[in-house]
């Protein structure tokens, strides 16, 4: 007896079947648009039937850049193979799917290597290239070199929450430029905060980033105040930030201001600032028109002048104490080099006893740090950059993202110097 099956003529109908390592080790860190182009083409090299990539951006409803970028980006994952029909003609290939069970397992059930022979992103782990990579990056970024455990710590957060290294580099850039904070602790709060929250790469913060940011959020209650469901243009942004940072004004304050647009036919953003910057006028008596400029910013300029100043102090604290006692600045550098080492073995999951050993080696040299310091008549402190406010660490921002208690001190003594 032969059994047969009807055939299904309307390729919609056929199921795609989806290689669970594929969503498991390549859908997370991937862009969304290129997980797109890779299923709709997958669907067709399953039914195979023939379609263009030109053909396909007017499907997706994507420029034909990127799609060409996504098989760019496929290929490098070592997931798909270009072939080239004219070699001339560059832009113009056909695709294979390469069956990710069989890279792994091999043509004869047996396992093959998992260390040399698989796509980057089935190994699991970080190369030394790209730590050093990330390791170079966040010291550009903040502006110093690592001390302490901060390599350690980094490793932590991979570790622990199954992060990238373009996600923590992602973390420091955000703190560095958008909160101006590059602590340590700061930085791994916000790591900690974005894991336990589901996020997994850039795109996920970024969508959390525009749906949660504090300015953003305040932007639309004034926009909603003002009977408005659009988004707020630039120049309304920019008028909008001054009554938030200029004028230090609480958005209960602002929305009152909104109300009074409730009597007049077109109320719009300009004549809420007109009543808020005669209100803030009123307040400061007329600072600003007697040519004294707005008091946050120059708070601000403070703050950086306050750290330059210390961070300045320190570093020829530094100088004293590696002239006045060599062995302290090889220690610094073995210490960072033992950090680094450290954090490869993490990466390699290398013997918990080797892991062991270096973190005994290292707190080791700390203590001979500390008893060469005060041998010497110095403070264990010394060399460490001695802030105004130790709270805030000059930058009038807690970690918990509340203004200082400084800040209001310094407003005061700026206001009476206006």
């Amino acid at each position: 007896m032969i059994f047969t099956r009807e055939k299904i003529t309307n390729y919609y109908l056929h199921d795609t079947a989806v290689e669970n390592v594929f969503i498991n080790e390549f859908v997370p860190d991937a862009p969304g648009n290129f997980v797109k182009t890779y299923l709709f083409a997958l669907m067709y090299a399953n039914i195979r039937v023939s379609m263009s990539n030109e053909d396909m951006a007017k499907q997706l409803s994507l420029p034909i850049e990127e799609i060409l970028a996504a098989w760019t980006y496929w290929e490098g994952k070592g997931i798909v193979r270009k072939h080239y029909p004219d070699p001339a003609e560059r832009l113009h290939y056909r695709v294979e799917f390469i069956d990710l069970k069989e890279k792994i397992y091999g043509k004869n059930g047996k396992t093959k290597s998992r260390t040399d022979k698989l796509p980057e992103g089935l190994k699991g782990i970080i190369s030394d290239k790209d730590l050093k990579e990330m390791y170079s990056r966040i010291e550009q970024l903040t502006g110093r070199l690592f001390q302490g455990k901060e390599p350690m710590a980094i490793m932590d957060w991979i570790k622990d929450y199954g992060l990238s290294t373009e996600f923590i580099l992602y973390a420091y850039e955000y703190c560095v430029k958008k909160q101006n904070n590059s602590r340590l602790n700061y930085v791994g709060a916000v790591v900690k905060g974005w894991a336990e929250k589901g996020l997994k790469t850039t795109a996920d913060i970024e969508e959390h980033l525009l749906e949660n940011d504090n300015r953003h959020y305040l932007y639309k209650r004034v926009m909603k105040a003002l009977g408005f469901s659009r988004n707020p243009t630039e120049e309304e942004k920019r008028i909008m930030d001054t009554w938030f940072d200029d004028f230090s004004l609480d958005i209960n304050k602002v929305l009152s201001a909104c109300k009074k647009t409730s009597g007049i036919s077109n109320p719009n953003i300009n004549y809420v600032n007109t009543v808020l910057t005669s209100k803030s006028k009123a307040n400061t008596g007329d600072a600003k028109e007697s040519g004294g400029d707005s008091l946050i910013p120059a708070v601000m300029r403070s703050y950086e002048t306050d750290r330059a100043a210390n961070e300045a102090a320190a570093a020829e604290r530094r100088k004293e104490v590696y002239k006045a006692v060599p062995r302290i600045s090889e220690i610094e550098e073995e210490s960072r080099k033992i950090s680094m080492e450290i954090s490869k073995k993490m990466l390699s999951k290398g013997a918990s006893a080797d892991i062991k050993e270096l973190k005994n080696r290292f707190d080791a040299l700390m203590n001979e740090k500390s008893y060469l310091l005060t041998d010497n008549n110095f403070k264990i402190d010394y060399m460490e950059i001695q802030y105004t406010c130790p709270l805030c660490k000059d930058l009038g921002i807690l970690d918990s993202g509340a203004r200082c208690s400084c800040f209001a001190r310094k407003l005061s003594s700026f206001g009476k110097k206006v």
